[in-house]
């Protein structure tokens, strides 16, 4: 009788092709790699340098999406002003071409974040495993695929050898129960799973998310889970496919159709743990207790709901913790006790591979109601990919967004870091929808509040930090 196994051990098992000897690593075949402009240039050259050639270029994607400007594109590669952002990118398409992989070019309607892209494209499926230089890798996660990020010489490797070594994670269950309240989205369920878990409470673990919150969510909601999991140090998070995964994969360009898709379906029915398998640590999560979260602090785990305030360091007993506290009130210039509703703010971020899909822009959509923009505060909406975009603009969201005064832009990762013309002053203060909010992630000297479209709508029209729920209509 076989033993009980979670749907972690399923897929790791599922592609073990070698044991390397002596070892406790091992050899797993890669089913798709994603490359992007930052990451793939060295590895790239390593090839070229040691004489061999892609393995499976019918298996990678490329697109270039962190220095990607967010205007002009129709420009394509000349709308790149910063000449090293532009080699990059050069660099990026003249590899892709010389090797055959499959690249899509800046003035395409697919092009946008590589997270956004490879779903649309129904590249991402269920049980594979899924590779790219970059730490968000995670979000595939939400199709019951074990995907995460990995570094410059491991993409040369899975370039060369469709493989890569590992060694396995420990399991852990994140159980979500009971039911979100009005106004509760997926992004303030993973803030709130990360303030529990704190910044290396995953360390060492692959996070499986169930319960009936993560059920009854949407793809999209659960890709913010997903994406959200290296947050918590952990190497990927998990969602076991459903109904709602199918339905998703339904007419996506390189998803299966017809008699293969159903074949895919009774394999991909099978992607969950057994009732009996044992995990290694299970987290459980009152969903009715969640409420709209926003961060104070240069962490994701530095956070609290819209109506806390900055913790005092002076009732942190551990000293390291305390400075810690200390150095992160500083860089926000912020005091403790200071309630978090009501702070100003600068600039309004809605997009980046955690919160840029197209029911993340209806979310913030239906928060404006005909309001405007408060004067003080700078906006931008950044869809994900083009396909976003035109789906937005299809439905007339541009509009509802232009004329609150929103900027209403083309797709890429945009100001979720600086290294694009998107990006903070020293000293300014952003919500944002985006995914981390290290010390000078948005720009030097940025001050970074994480939080969900919704609230970061309600932010942009208020001036200041505000709970999305007082607005709605």
């Amino acid at each position: 009788m076989t033993e009980p196994r979670t749907l972690y051990q399923k897929i790791w098992a599922s592609h073990v092709v070698a044991t390397p000897d002596p070892s406790d690593d091992k050899l797993l075949y890669v089913d798709r790699h994603l490359v992007y402009e930052v990451t793939s240039p060295q590895a790239f050259e390593g090839l070229r340098q040691a004489g061999r050639t892609v393995r499976r270029p019918d298996l990678t994607l490329a697109v270039a999406d962190h220095n990607v400007p967010t205007e002009d594109r129709a420009r394509g590669i000349d709308s790149i002003r910063d000449p090293l952002s532009r080699l990059q990118v050069e660099t990026l398409e003249s590899n892709a071409r010389g090797v055959g992989v499959r690249y899509i070019p800046l003035t395409s309607r697919r092009q946008g974040i590589v997270h956004v892209v490879g779903p649309e494209l129904g590249l991402t499926l269920p049980g594979t495993v899924i590779v790219c230089g970059d730490s968000h890798t995670s979000t595939h996660g939400a199709f019951g695929a074990l995907a995460f990020g990995i570094g410059t010489s491991e993409v040369e490797h899975v370039l060369a050898t469709q493989t890569l070594v590992q060694r396995a994670s420990r399991n852990m269950l994140v159980r979500v129960t009971g039911a979100l309240g009005t106004g509760v989205t997926a992004k303030d369920v993973v803030l709130a799973i990360i303030g529990r878990l704190g910044a290396g409470g995953g360390v060492g673990y692959v996070i499986e998310y169930a319960g009936p919150v993560i059920e009854a969510l949407d793809m999209a909601g659960r890709m913010t889970i997903c994406n959200m999991t290296i947050e918590a140090g952990a190497r990927a998070g998990l969602i076991a496919p459903d109904e709602t995964t199918f339905a998703y994969l339904a007419g996506k360009p390189l998803a299966p159709t017809g008699v293969e898709l159903e074949l895919a379906k009774d394999y991909w029915c099978n992607l969950r743990s057994d009732p009996d398998a044992r995990y290694d640590a299970v987290v459980e999560i009152d969903g009715a207790a969640i409420e709209p979260m926003v961060t104070w602090g240069t962490s994701p785990d530095a956070v609290t709901t819209i109506g806390g305030v900055v913790p005092d360091p002076g009732q942190e007993p551990d000293a390291g913790r305390r400075a810690q506290i200390e150095r992160m009130i500083n860089y926000m210039g912020l005091e403790p006790g200071q309630p978090l509703a009501g702070l100003p703010i600068d600039l309004v971020f809605i997009g980046s591979c955690t919160n840029s899909r197209i029911e993340d822009l209806r979310a913030a959509a239906r928060v404006i109601g005909g309001r405007r923009v408060a004067p003080n505060v700078r906006a931008l909406v950044v869809p994900g990919s083009g396909m976003v975009k035109a789906e937005g603009e299809a439905e007339g969201l541009d509009r509802v967004f232009v004329e609150a005064g929103f900027e209403w832009r083309d797709a890429g990762c945009s100001m979720c870091l600086g290294l694009n013309p998107d990006r903070l002053q020293p000293g300014q203060r952003c919500a944002s929808t985006s995914n981390r909010n290290f010390e000078g992630r948005q720009g030097p000297g940025g001050r970074t509040h994480l939080v969900s479209p919704a609230m970061a709508a309600a932010a942009a029209l208020s001036g200041c930090l505000t709970d999305a729920r007082a607005l709605a209509r």
